[in-house]
């Protein structure tokens, strides 16, 4: 019933449930250029167009800043940053991709139990804006029921991937209940491959500080791993909550 009355609510907004949306599909990104509060004025200036949809790029606490972690897959390093959180007394959001609720349950279960927040990344990271409204909602609300189901955690913020989004996603994004939560700050930490050097890393992290900001990291980073605990102390020596 709840599935049909969500297909409905796409009809009722005129949209074909069986045409994709790609045809105004665009790509997030915070750009380089600041404010005099370090804040990426890309960032605030989309969070000012894309408020009414639930959107948010920084966040209204201007006093916090929020680092966010996408689950993609584990690379071995999620336990410690697990473990550097908990010492800290800090949490974080952490965006869970299907594969990973799926294939982690331990380290899920740790996350709700140490009191961080589960986020959605779709549950198979697929681009939104090339899917059917009806394939869209499959995407977050599979993932939305499987967590629901196996951790007793409903989810409320989605995390698009690849941060790919058009007006028409967002919109049918918040008509699921969620509220789309994209980046402030973000830096290449993605590729196990090619990882930053962990002093230049922190240095950027802690220089890029700015109230309400959303630090969008990957758990694969070893580097990411290996910084996090100074990166905190520096954030709060600058006066942030985190």
């Amino acid at each position: 019933m709840k599935r049909l009355k969500r297909l409905l609510s796409g009809a009722i907004l005129g949209l074909s449930l069986l045409t994709p949306l790609h045809s105004n599909a665009l790509g997030y990104g915070q750009g380089t250029q600041c404010d005099a509060d370090h804040c990426p004025i890309g960032a605030r200036e989309f969070q000012e167009l894309y408020g009414d949809y639930g959107v948010y790029t920084l966040s209204p606490d201007k006093n916090r800043i929020l680092l966010t972690f996408d689950q993609g897959y584990e690379n071995g390093y999620t336990a410690s940053i697990l473990d550097t959180l908990k010492e800290k007394n800090a949490t974080a959001i952490f965006f869970l991709t299907g594969d990973y609720a799926k294939r982690e349950p331990e380290l899920v279960r740790r996350m709700v139990a140490e009191g961080h927040v589960l986020g959605n990344h779709g549950m198979t990271h697929a681009a939104l804006p090339t899917l059917t409204p009806s394939q869209l909602e499959d995407e977050l609300m599979s993932l939305h029921d499987y967590v629901l189901e196996h951790y007793d955690y409903e989810m409320q913020y989605f995390r698009p991937p690849c941060g790919e989004y058009d007006e028409t996603t967002l919109s049918l994004i918040q008509g699921l209940g969620y509220q789309t939560v994209f980046w402030s700050y973000a830096y290449v930490d993605w590729n196990p491959d090619a990882q930053p050097e962990p002093d230049s890393a922190l240095t950027g992290l802690t220089q890029a500080a700015h109230g309400g900001g959303i630090y969008l990291l990957h758990s694969v980073s070893k580097t990411n791993a290996a910084v996090l605990g100074d990166l905190i102390d520096n954030l709060r020596d600058q006066g942030y909550q985190v």
